[in-house]
């Protein structure tokens, strides 16, 4: 697996250097602006959040596929971290989107990252169920599946540009809500590539993961809405 290693580190060097160029180029208000510097607390609350998510998601789906062993998982770690910062913000008093900073980052951190679940193959059990489109990827095992690990790290590489311009634009919409309309885009996307897998079902026609994306759809739905209504004068 060290091809997903290097892929993994090389995500998160390119989500640091979105990041950076992001406040370099003032795309964000100063108010988006939180380092584990100014603020550690939050950035304790996210990473363990992000850490048991990923860990306890991942986990969960190889166990229901039979293969009892540690995972990690992206969508686990996005809303495991949610849930550790909404704790914290709720803990201490904080309103309004504090994850505007981490849109660009992360998509780019996923971009580049599920390339590297791509080049790992069958090992990494990400890929997708058979195909007979001429776009079929064999693994290693005489089958051309989905190669659904391309088809996320292209729909997250076009959100980043959009995300990027519309900022750039100084578009209202994407500045303020940003970090929501990244989880709905993710969680939509993600939603449908995952019929294109082979992942254990628990309800209906969905796995666990097709649960998880409705989950952050409506967080985000809801946290719109609440950005949207009107606040009395102070």
């Amino acid at each position: 697996m060290l091809i997903h290693t290097v892929f993994d580190l090389t995500g998160w060097i390119t989500a640091a250097l979105v990041g950076v160029l992001v406040a370099r180029l003032k795309l964000l208000d100063a108010g988006a602006t939180r380092t584990p510097f100014s603020d550690p607390g939050y950035f304790i609350a996210l990473g363990i959040g992000a850490l048991v998510g990923a860990i306890f998601v991942g986990s969960l789906n190889l166990n229901l596929a039979g293969t009892f062993a540690l995972g990690h998982s992206i969508a686990g770690g996005i809303i495991g971290g949610i849930v550790g910062v909404e704790i914290y913000k709720g803990a201490n008093g904080l309103h309004g989107s504090t994850g505007r900073a981490f849109v660009a980052p992360l998509a780019a951190g996923i971009a580049v990252g599920r390339l590297g679940c791509f080049f790992a193959g069958l090992p990494d059990y990400t890929y997708g169920i058979p195909t007979t489109l001429p776009w079929g990827v064999d693994f290693g095992d005489g089958i051309p599946r989905h190669p659904v690990q391309l088809y996320e790290s292209g729909a997250m590489f076009v959100f980043l540009v959009a995300y990027l311009g519309a900022i750039a634009r100084g578009s209202t919409v994407f500045s303020g809500d940003g970090f929501y309309i990244f989880v709905a885009y993710y969680g939509v996307q993600r939603f449908g590539w995952e019929f294109l897998k082979p992942y254990p079902t628990v309800i209906g026609p969905f796995n666990v993961f097709h649960l998880l994306c409705l989950a952050m759809i409506a967080y985000s739905l809801v946290m719109i809405g609440r950005n949207r209504e009107p606040h009395p004068a102070r």
